[in-house]
């Protein structure tokens, strides 16, 4: 399931009135990943949209990661959680959900840090930015070419983040990653479901 489009919402692209029919037109598109990507909507809002995305992906095969927050995670029994460097830290969210829930850790662009995650019971690694982001504009760029051994080799699942589009998401495929991260050039469009199928096309 680990493979594809991974779409992240985002409250200004995905607000709460949009946010499932986009999500079930990038769905339909192809995307098996979920990423809920809220940090400013209020806790019973998030929970009740989490809550309305669990359904949704259920009902179409997919899997629900939820940003940064390992209390909602379990709220809503999403199948993960996705956790920054300056989250909880991955060693102590697998003590929280157990064996059987997703983590995913984003490493930038480090090879040290991709490992460190690997120790502590991550279960895909999340690089980037490759490209400048309009959702994190400051974040450090990664460095395709210094990774591309790593990422070749990596016994885990690895994600690809900042920046994709469609038209330069060919060398980050080449290189070996198993997903690619989309939050803009998915969900800032009128034809989520068709853009979708485009990206879900490159990994076949």
């Amino acid at each position: 399931m680990l493979r594809g489009l991974y779409a992240i919402t985002d409250p200004a692209l995905t607000p709460p009135h949009t946010l499932l029919y986009q999500v079930q037109s990038a769905l339909r598109g192809g995307a098996r990943v979920i990423q809920y990507r809220d940090k400013v909507s209020p806790a019973p809002l998030r929970l009740q949209m989490a809550q309305q995305l669990r359904d949704l992906t259920r009902t179409l095969g997919a899997l629900l990661i939820i940003n940064d927050d390992v209390a909602l995670c379990l709220e809503c029994d999403a199948d993960g959680v996705h956790l920054g460097q300056d989250d909880t830290p991955v060693r102590e969210a697998r003590q929280q959900l157990g064996r059987n829930k997703i983590i995913g850790a984003t490493c930038h662009g480090s090879e040290e840090l991709a490992r460190q995650a690997m120790d502590q019971g991550a279960n895909y690694l999340a690089f980037g930015r490759f490209f400048p982001s309009r959702t994190k504009p400051d974040a450090k760029p990664a460095d395709l070419e210094s990774l591309r051994r790593f990422i070749g080799e990596c016994p885990l699942p690895t994600v690809a983040i900042g920046g994709i589009t469609l038209n330069n998401a060919g060398p980050l495929i080449e290189a070996g990653f198993s997903m690619l991260a989309v939050i803009n050039d998915l969900f800032d469009r009128d034809d989520v479901e068709q853009h979708s199928q485009h990206y879900t096309a490159l990994f076949q």
